[in-house]
């Protein structure tokens, strides 16, 4: 057997994860196990399980063509300092309990330091319009080499400082930038702390009026962009009556940050009115209003109604110029008939000028 893949020696933080890699190849297929030697003086190798360490130690295997194996270790602590040997061997007598096998357990071994996490303490203050966000490493025994800010995939910022201490101006109100912002310390490992700023639910309709059909099914919806999401929302008629889910023709389906309110057969009498959306969570509340319109079935034949009616009315405009048209159409045939006639006469008034010249 032979490694064609070894473990790395990695940093870590407590309370991060970390995961080592091993790959070997031989024929047979050889088998690989996982070893551990803590950095306690007296501390001999201890091999391994999957779900060791209360279920913290998760290790999967394949075995195609060749050997791989992955160890995972989460919510590290200090105790999981130490050296991690990856064994492997394809002899066949190598797991019997009193035969020494032939071929030995080939290693390759990989340390992983666990390091304490820093404290950092965090402040968001809101001042003139501003948002300022702080982050202050309280225990600095890690070399800095500078800073980001990030919301979500976005670096809002970057700097090369080695200060603990680092800070991000956000323009505008603090209503229209909730949401978790963290503060990156470029160091070994890469350390975050978290700033929320948090605010009540900013409740937005998705539609402001919706309209919907007589006997088919009305679709209201809600939704709150802000942080935190919101903990319960509570639909209600016209501002007072509370829509129970389930009860009647309502159906509501909530979930995080948005809420869509269904209404079964709408009814004209009975349906039609400003629906309130209400949300609450840990720092307030907030609402917002739709409005219903419900139209009886036979409205969507109008627009076809109004058109055959522009279309009879055209027709007829037109059937009544052609019948008012043909009269004088006749009395021009009788005016084109006569116009020969003043014709002859004026020759004939020429040739009696001729005449009398020629006398």
């Amino acid at each position: 057997a032979g490694f064609i893949k070894s473990p790395l020696s990695q940093k870590r933080l407590t309370q991060d994860s970390v995961e080592l890699y091993c790959e070997a190849i031989g024929n047979p297929i050889p088998e690989i196990q996982w070893w551990f030697e803590g950095n306690e003086p007296n501390e001999t190798y201890a091999q391994l399980w999957d779900g060791a360490r209360q279920d913290r130690v998760k290790i999967n295997a394949t075995y195609n063509l060749h050997s791989t194996s992955t160890i995972y270790i989460a919510n590290l602590t200090s105790d999981d300092s130490g050296m991690y040997e990856c064994r492997a061997s394809n002899d066949p007598d190598r797991n019997h309990l009193s035969k020494s096998p032939k071929v030995k357990w080939i290693r390759s071994q990989a340390n992983v330091f666990v390091i304490e996490r820093p404290d950092i303490t965090t402040h968001v203050i809101s001042e003139s319009g501003k948002l300022i966000l702080t982050c202050n490493m309280t225990t600095t025994y890690l070399a800095i080499s500078g800073h980001e800010w990030m919301h979500g995939d976005k670096i809002l910022h970057t700097d090369t400082d080695s200060s603990p201490l680092t800070s991000y101006i956000i323009e505008g109100k603090k209503e229209e930038h909730s949401g978790i912002y963290d503060c990156v310390y470029k160091t070994s490992p890469v350390i975050k702390g978290q700033v929320n700023v948090s605010v009540g639910p900013q409740v937005q309709a998705y539609k402001k009026s919706e309209h919907g059909n007589e006997g088919d099914t009305g679709v209201l919806i809600c939704k709150s962009p802000s942080f935190p999401a919101v903990d319960s929302w509570v639909w209600y008629k016209n501002g007072h009556e509370c829509i129970t889910n389930g009860s009647g023709r309502y159906i509501i389906k909530s979930s995080g940050n948005k809420t869509e309110l269904r209404i079964l057969k709408l009814s004209i009498e009975e349906d039609t009115g400003d629906y309130h959306c209400n949300a609450t969570n840990s720092y307030g509340s907030g609402s917002a209003i739709v409005n219903l319109r419900v139209r009886s079935r036979l409205a969507a034949l109008w627009p076809f109604l109004g058109i055959v009616a522009e279309v009879l009315v055209l027709v007829t405009i037109i059937f009544i110029y052609e019948k008012r048209r043909k009269p004088d159409e006749v009395l021009d045939d009788d005016d084109g008939g006569s116009a020969p006639l003043k014709s002859n006469a004026t020759n004939h008034k020429d040739k009696n000028v001729r005449q009398r010249n020629a006398n």
